[in-house]
């Protein structure tokens, strides 16, 4: 069994349904997960966004727009005007349910109903196209029948290895399976979504729950690059990475990956390969349980972060005084990126600066605090073990003249993070991959 998930891009227009379908051709068993068409879910949230501040007439043209695209698409991918209108039939269901919640004022609940509709028409439409152009044999699985959460809003495996075996149950010997990604129910059996890795996230736990060999995640890149491409000139796709670089390189700013998605691939040792639907021959990116013997593979950069200093001499040797500082940080739900310390200092990021002042205010009561705004986490990953030497004094080497605000090494055998202002970004990024990448 195969997990095969398709991001918006990739089957944003009927022509890249084609391909898709082309990517998909196996004996092996595999199921699809797809996620809603490129630029469905900015237009849903958008119309959400109308609906909530009571602008009905707005929020109803612009369903309507949608509803014309997809009625368009419907019959560009399937030529048989009857097939056609047939599936812009089932289409419709989906955008009466959204006119039907602009009747009353838009409750949460219902902005999330309307945030699923995405992925439930593409994977209408390319299920219509395989089954009734192609002439494949492939089921449409309802992810919002075996995809769920738990009361702490946390995938629910147990539910969710069960749910979906009942669904496979009755198809015995098929091997095309076609579902959603992002979208589930929680707890309390209402739609939701799965917020954090989206798609990704439901392929690596499908996968966990059907026991997968191997995931696929196929997107419009060849895989987690070295270095920033969109900054950094001469990158190139990293050939195979461990689950714990992966997730680090995810979690400091690598946009391909959600730092979620892999770990229920992680917990159940399945290799996840990153691949490129526009260059489907491309190797791509393998995640994992090895890990190859290069110190030092890529670099990431997560922007938007706030550096808070807290100086204080009663820290020293005080029992309990990192506890203290912590627990302001979790009385506000704000977690922590990175820190430092020394004898009477404390230094630490955040990238979430909603409850700031209200952490800086209790912060003070443990001494003098400073801040510093528009920062950024630069993430070395790679097999930095205490056995592979040298690889601090390459990555010092090539920083040259540009201020460091914090260091953090050590805490992990596969992470260097450096803290420098945002508006140094660039200039470091292409300064690593000069110094450690074209040597």
């Amino acid at each position: 069994m195969r997990i095969l998930k398709f991001g918006g891009t990739s089957v944003g227009s009927a022509a890249r349904m084609h391909s898709v379908a082309d990517l998909i051709q196996s004996s092996e068993p595999r199921i699809v997960v797809l996620s809603a068409m490129s630029g469905t879910t900015n237009s849903l949230v958008a119309i959400a966004k109308l609906l909530f501040e009571g602008e009905i007439q707005a929020a109803t043209s612009q369903t309507e727009i949608l509803r014309q695209h997809y009625m368009m698409v419907a019959r560009e991918l399937l030529p048989e005007p009857a097939v056609a209108e047939e599936a812009i039939s089932q289409l419709s269901t989906s955008f009466k349910t959204i006119f039907n919640l602009m009747r009353q004022p838009l409750s949460t609940s219902g902005e999330r109903v309307i945030l699923a509709q995405g992925e439930l028409l593409s994977t209408l439409l390319f299920h219509r196209y395989l089954t009734a152009v192609r002439g494949q044999d492939a089921v449409l699985l309802p992810a919002l029948e075996f995809m769920r959460l738990d009361t702490n809003d946390e995938p629910d495996d147990a539910y969710i290895r069960e749910h979906l075996a009942q669904q496979l149950a009755p198809h015995a010997g098929q091997k095309l399976f076609i579902t959603q990604g992002y979208i589930c129910r929680n707890a309390k059996g209402d739609i939701d979504n799965l917020k954090r890795g989206g798609s990704d996230y439901s392929a690596s736990l499908i996968g966990a729950a059907a026991s997968a060999d191997e995931i696929q995640i196929w997107t419009d890149i060849d895989g987690l690059h070295n270095n920033d491409p969109r900054v950094v000139e001469g990158t190139y796709p990293i050939r195979e990475l461990s689950f714990d670089e992966a997730a680090e390189l995810a979690y400091f700013g690598a946009k391909i990956l959600h730092p979620s998605s892999v770990l229920p691939a992680r917990q159940y040792n399945i290799p996840v390969r990153l691949l490129n639907t526009m260059q489907p021959e491309a190797p791509g990116t393998l995640i994992s349980s090895k890990t190859g013997s290069e110190a030092i593979k890529a670099v990431a950069a997560k922007d938007g972060l706030v550096a808070i200093k807290i100086k204080s001499s009663r820290m020293l040797l005080a029992h309990g005084f990192l506890r203290s500082v912590f627990e302001v940080f979790e009385r506000y739900r704000t977690p922590i990126d990175m820190i430092t310390t020394s004898e009477v200092a404390v230094s630490l990021t955040i990238d979430d600066a909603t409850h700031l002042q209200e952490i800086l205010t209790e912060l003070r009561d443990f001494g003098n605090v400073e801040i510093d705004e528009n920062q950024t986490i630069i993430c070395l990953v790679g097999n930095l073990i205490q056995e592979n030497h040298g690889s601090a004094r390459l990555v010092f080497n090539a920083l040259g003249d540009i201020p460091l605000r914090m260091i953090s090494y050590g805490g992990s055998p596969n992470n260097i993070s450096l803290l420098v202002h945002t508006a140094d970004k660039t200039r470091t990024l292409k300064a690593l991959n000069a110094g450690l990448f074209q040597r």
